[in-house]
């Protein structure tokens, strides 16, 4: 029997939260069922911010309210602090995640907060979805690199996983965040984390930036990791990372690891479906690279079907 892999779509949030276009509430229903006919069945749904910093997930509480609701679906949800884990769990969220930034600098400019301080926030926030029996996920970005500090120390790194697991925390998802990491020092981190947590414990959330978010997905999976975040068509980036593109395209990781043998459940065609509708819903072009490959594919069988 194939081994199973989690494919956790973040685009729903991830991926949506800096579009300039404002994508309503029916259009992430839609972009959803979508998801979830094609296989999906982890889903990053929304998050609880400020309206005014992250416009696009205003509608969170109505989104979260409208939601199928799916004994075999698993949503998670962001929230920044206590007062948006209250949000969230008044909406009806039972698995929280936390994000905090292995670099001070990042978390002063996306939170405007120390490293300490973001860590003593999110600390609070696991221990109390641990207290009130929520599930709970914790990010760590900037896993490779900071955008303004550079490499970023691996002890860090698993100071910080270390310090979320003691805090109560569920899951923790090493995030590549804008895409820096190379294989050998992807190897070494998720090798060493899994080594001191275990392989359940540990998620993957990588970005294509320099176009290696597949090559580093593979070596996570190698470390042993059986969970990962991509975005369907590659939609998103972090708005407080310059230079980060977007994330690794959920059709491409799909693709990749059903041809390997393992087993995901997912439908690679019913992802392509998912793809045109966040292009119609952003108005802008999306897709991986196995995107561009299946309509190149299309394309020619079109032009024989004509020629004949």
């Amino acid at each position: 029997m194939a081994e199973r892999v989690i494919v956790h779509e973040v685009g729903l949030r991830d991926g949506l939260q800096n579009q300039p276009r404002m994508v309503p509430v029916e259009g992430k229903l839609e972009l959803l069922d979508a998801l979830i006919a094609a296989g999906v069945r982890s889903v990053e749904a929304t998050s609880f911010v400020s309206p005014k910093a992250v416009p696009q997930m205003a509608d969170a509480a109505e989104l979260y309210a409208r939601i199928p609701k799916r004994a075999d679906m698993n949503y998670e949800v962001l929230v920044p602090n206590e007062k948006g884990y209250e949000r969230a769990v008044a909406a009806g969220a039972r698995t929280i995640a936390v994000v905090i930034a292995a670099s001070d600098t990042f978390n002063r400019r996306n939170i405007n907060m120390s490293l300490d301080e973001a860590t003593l926030v999110c600390e609070a926030v696991v221990r109390r979805t641990k207290r009130e029996g929520h599930r709970s996920r914790a990010y760590i970005s900037a896993l490779a690199a900071c955008p303004y500090e550079g490499v970023t120390p691996p002890e860090r790194v698993f100071d910080l996983t270390a310090k979320m697991f003691d805090a109560g925390a569920d899951e923790v998802a090493l995030s590549d965040t804008i895409g820096a990491g190379n294989p050998a020092q992807i190897e070494y981190l998720f090798e060493s984390a899994i080594r001191r947590h275990g392989a359940q414990r540990i998620a993957a959330h990588f970005h294509d930036t320099r176009a290696m978010g597949l090559t580093l997905a593979w070596c996570a999976i190698k470390a042993g990791v059986r969970k990962l975040d991509s975005s369907i068509g590659g939609l998103g980036g972090c708005p407080f990372a310059p230079g980060a593109s977007g994330n690794l395209a959920t059709e491409d990781l799909v693709f990749m690891l059903n041809e390997a043998g393992y087993e995901t459940g997912i439908d690679v065609e019913g992802l392509r479906r998912a793809v045109m509708i966040a292009e119609r819903l952003t108005g802008q072009s999306f897709g991986g690279r196995m995107t561009n490959f299946f309509r190149a594919q299309d394309a020619r069988r079109q032009a024989k079907a004509k020629a004949s």
